[in-house]
């Protein structure tokens, strides 16, 4: 029964290495899948029955562990961020301003900033600060659909006003 198992394992080689790459995009990636499979499969010979289509038994085994894989390199690269100030998470750590063109992109954006009805900047300008919309309502005493309404308003008149920064 050992030989049949290696048999039918070269036999489905090609297929197997197709479905790997399928699965991970990549050459590398697909010929390490496709290695594992085969040595799971090997070892685990005594768990097949005969009864069993092998060929859906060794390609559940290869996405199962091509899941494991995934699995794991998704909990590796998961931060955990405890600090209180959320909404500064997505910040870029480069501020830009290292070059005049940044200094003059700034100016042009507080000017049309400026501009702007205090109906609009005060709930934008709460926003940017870092505040939800819930509490920017709860703060203004406003609706917070108007709030929100508010804000896009405000974006969309900025992109107006900035679009030759695009």
């Amino acid at each position: 029964m050992e030989s049949t198992i290696r048999e039918r394992i070269v036999s489905l080689q090609s297929h197997l290495r197709n479905f790997a790459f399928r699965l991970t995009g990549n050459e590398e990636q697909a010929s390490d899948l496709l290695q594992d499979t085969s040595l799971k499969a090997l070892s685990c010979e005594s768990q097949f029955s005969e009864n069993v289509n092998f060929k859906g038994w060794i390609f559940t085994i290869m996405r199962n562990i091509f899941i494991n894989d995934y699995r794991k390199r998704a909990r590796r690269n998961t931060i955990i961020d405890c600090t209180e100030d959320y909404y500064q998470l997505s910040l870029p750590q480069e501020s830009g301003f290292t070059n005049p063109e940044g200094s003059i992109a700034l100016k042009e954006i507080l000017l049309a900033m400026r501009s702007m009805t205090d109906e609009y900047k005060i709930p934008f300008t709460l926003y940017i600060e870092g505040y939800k919309y819930t509490e920017i309502a709860e703060r203004l005493q406003l609706p917070l659909g108007t709030v929100k309404s508010r804000i896009y308003l405000a974006r969309r008149q900025l992109r107006s006003s900035l679009k030759d920064y695009r």
